[in-house]
């Protein structure tokens, strides 16, 4: 079975102009270069000191980026994009309208759109475009297009609809974070929340902002805290509720949904509590961390 729902928690911002890759190389985790016709790719946006601020999925369509983003954040995005614009060749457009996102998933989604699997591969269909996410390609396939040709392309594949809590419950299965509600802004670190894995940084390229902090972090071995995906025995704890066990703090919950949901926790009180067997509490739930099958920390 295939299924896709519309995201409509997603906007797609696009770029135009000669300088849009040289404007954008500056200010993204992931080198620019890496994008073309027929690959995509996942980045964010940092602080000075290496801090999170926007995550999100770029996409190459002819002379044209698209930047598929947090739809409740996505002026405070185009805004910051805004404020380096300076005398560059660049026009910022918010699609809002005119440019749809869906998410499909399931075991035949990408021989179904002729898509090979492999993380960000890409191809046009119509005015829009299907893509393997980036991030990891067990999450499925991104359209991107017009909403008429979105909704015509899934019904005549016979995709089943579902629901944006259906693809959340996906999503948290595979520990993936959904930007603000799992990293926070101006504090989380990209490592620390699995960037290096999900392909959403490159530590070949150039400088760009927040690259200094982030390149000492991966070298210096220096990241204590992992976002992880955490089993839930209980209530659904609310985001920021901190996990304990008898000695203490052991992390804090993130986004979750019923029995599933994601946690930034300190490995090595998490490596000691388990090494005792201990139980550990997100309220008067309990939880049981685990390690996400594609991380490598």
């Amino acid at each position: 079975m295939v299924q896709y729902t519309l995201l409509k928690e997603r906007e797609v911002i696009a770029l135009t102009g000669q300088d849009s890759r040289v404007f954008l190389q500056g200010l993204i985790s992931n080198d620019i270069d890496r994008i073309n016709p027929s690959q995509s790719m996942y980045a964010a946006m940092l602080t000075a000191q290496g801090k999170y601020l926007h995550d999100f999925i770029m996409a190459d369509r002819g002379p044209t980026l698209w930047i598929d983003t947090e739809a409740e954040r996505c002026d405070e995005l185009t805004k910051r994009l805004s404020l380096f614009q300076l005398n560059s060749d660049v026009c910022i457009t918010r699609k809002n309208e005119s440019l749809a996102v869906a998410a499909v998933w399931g075991p035949d989604a990408a021989s179904c759109l002729g898509l090979k699997m492999h993380a960000g591969a890409t191809k046009e269909l119509g005015n829009g475009l299907a893509m393997i996410d980036p991030r990891l390609p067990a999450l499925g396939i991104r359209l991107i297009g017009p909403p008429a040709e979105v909704e015509k392309l899934v019904t005549s594949l016979g995709f089943e609809l579902s629901t944006s809590s259906d693809y959340d419950s996906h999503r948290l299965d595979l520990a993936i974070p959904d930007g603000s509600r799992d990293m926070i802004v101006e504090k989380s670190f990209l490592l620390e929340s699995n960037f290096e894995d999900l392909n959403g940084v490159a530590f070949d390229k150039g400088c760009y902002i927040g690259q200094e902090n982030t390149a000492r972090q991966k070298h210096r071995g220096t990241i204590r805290k992992r976002l992880v995906k955490v089993d839930i025995d209980g209530p659904t704890p609310s985001i920021g509720v901190p996990i304990t066990w008898e000695k203490g703090e052991v992390g804090t919950m993130r986004s979750s949904r019923n029995s599933r949901g994601l946690a930034m926790i300190r490995l090595d009180r998490w490596e000691e509590a388990r090494a005792q067997n201990a139980q550990l509490r997100a309220g008067p739930a309990t939880v049981v961390p685990v390690k996400p099958t594609w991380a490598s920390f």
